[in-house]
């Protein structure tokens, strides 16, 4: 095949940006592009300030606004509480995922909820506030003064510093599939009609590649500026934050463009490859354009904390699927009288399915369709408005509690609270033959739920199955903590808000 990025030997050429009908992002203005972790924690630092300093006036004001510096001191607790419980429901409502907040009506909308649930719960539950005050005025000064602080802080964060001067500009090295998918990601939420591509972190200024018949166009509204022998002078010219290398062909780079890049990165830019940029994006691992590269689908090191990370999830996994075992207990008669009035027969389903090293194992669910539905049909997939769900079916799988047998299955050590979704055994050799690294999936045990579960919505096709497959294997190589507690929260939201199927 041959390499989008070769023939890099060629002088340099001066650069003529107007001839595709190029216009600079900024001229003298200075500009500021700020990172993701940067956006992040500039969107929860002005969140919680703001909250907490409505729940500080609130409390001064009750007191007849005689201050005493003892005071925080003393109401410390309930400010900590408070941030907790902010984090917490603002994961609920996606307020810190900056593609969808690159919206300012979404951006809005996720801030007020999230201000609106977290101080009225913070109100209503006992031993979480301070004694409430008896005059209403005191009382709705808290979640008044949140709500329009939050909102004005939102407001002005999509004006003024979702601009492009804030944005960080990104030269993208490659025009191919890969590129432009990764283009299309980091603009995701984009301004239609806007030549110049800009999305929630990235503007992208354009590609780099040595096909002639790519030369002065447009792919997905953004041009080709030039070859890669023009690198440097293009670099010089719009002066990117970052480079992203976006090809497949990386062993086919030439000591040109290796060298251009090398002097780039000394002249302070950035250098990112596709795949990783990717990943920080949309969660997912792109493996269609891996290549043969393990490392981008494999984890590849574990930091010295993974191990006790292991060992205390394993702690944790069991207390949990001992309490899910007790809510399966009480939930067994409502279900099984039911079942009795509107589809007799068995409360329990076992499936086969393919868990840990690819070992099948017996999984356990509530009933949720007729008995013998798949008598005739075979393995098949479950759609929308299936005949063959039962009534009481339906209700439980919108709110998931049909998963709620697989608690035994976890604490017979063949599946984990989190982790992929087992996969039937006839679906599983389908997907190892069409889709590329599909058994990776079976190097962790497989879970009730996960991230694919929270992220994407039911799968019922192998194009589903593929992007299931990414967002598991990013689960896979970036296992931790941080995002277990992610999944979990996040579940909540799926069972709240009825999005089972």
């Amino acid at each position: 095949m041959k390499s989008e990025l070769s023939n890099t030997s060629s002088p340099e050429v001066p650069v003529n940006l107007n001839t595709i009908g190029f216009k600079r992002p900024f001229s003298s203005i200075p500009r500021i592009g700020l990172r993701f972790s940067e956006r992040i924690l500039l969107l929860s630092f002005g969140d919680l300030f703001i909250v907490n300093m409505a729940l500080f006036i609130s409390l001064v004001a009750r007191s007849k606004f005689e201050f005493a510096p003892a005071m925080i001191w003393q109401q410390l607790p309930w400010f900590i509480l408070l941030s907790l419980l902010w984090l917490a429901i603002s994961v609920l409502w996606d307020a810190y995922n900056l593609v969808r907040n690159s919206n300012i009506i979404f951006s809005l909308i996720a801030a007020g909820g999230t201000a609106v649930l977290s101080t009225g719960l913070y109100l209503l539950i006992p031993y979480l506030t301070p004694t409430l005050p008896s005059r209403r005025l005191y009382l709705f000064m808290f979640p008044l003064l949140t709500v329009f602080g939050v909102l004005i802080w939102r407001l002005f964060y999509g004006l003024v510093l979702g601009r492009t001067v804030f944005k960080r500009t990104a030269l993208v090295i490659g025009a191919g599939q890969s590129a432009q998918l990764l283009a299309q990601a980091v603009t995701e939420g984009r301004r239609p009609n806007s030549r110049m591509q800009e999305g929630s972190v990235y503007t992208i200024l354009g590609f780099v590649d040595n096909d002639p018949d790519k030369q002065n166009k447009y792919f997905g509204g953004f041009p080709v500026l030039g070859r890669c022998h023009n690198l440097v002078n293009l670099v010089h010219e719009l002066q990117p934050d970052e480079l992203i290398v976006a090809t497949t062909d990386l062993p086919m780079i030439q000591n040109g463009l290796f060298n251009a890049i090398l002097e780039c990165r000394e002249q302070g830019i950035s250098i990112r490859v596709m795949t990783s940029l990717y990943e920080r994006v949309t969660g997912r691992v792109p493996i269609e354009h891996a290549g043969y590269y393990l490392d981008v689908v494999l984890p590849v090191s574990r930091p010295a904390s993974y191990r006790f990370y292991l060992v205390a999830r394993q702690i944790v996994e069991f207390s949990i699927a001992l309490l899910g075992c007790v809510f399966l207990v009480v939930l067994i008669p409502p279900i099984w009288l039911a079942n009795l009035f509107t589809s007799p027969g068995n409360i329990f389903y076992r499936q086969e399915r393919v868990g840990k090293g690819g070992k099948s194992f017996q999984l356990l669910k509530f009933r949720s369709m007729s008995m013998n539905a798949e008598k005739e049909t075979g393995a098949v997939w479950a759609c929308k408005n299936d005949k063959r769900i039962t009534g009481i079916g339906r209700i439980l799988r919108r709110i998931r509690l049909d998963e709620v047998p697989q608690f035994w299955n976890v604490l017979k050590g063949e599946m984990s609270v989190i982790g992929p979704r087992p996969e039937r055994p006839s679906f599983v050799k389908g997907f190892s033959d069409e889709i590329p690294f599909y058994r990776i999936r079976h190097a962790i045990k497989p879970g009730i739920t996960g991230w694919a579960q929270v992220q994407y919505r039911y799968g019922a096709s192998t194009e589903d199955a593929l992007i299931k497959l990414q967002y598991d294997l990013y689960y896979i190589k970036h296992q931790s903590l941080n995002i277990d507690l992610l999944i979990l929260l996040k579940t909540i939201q799926v069972m709240l808000g009825l999005k089972g199927q």
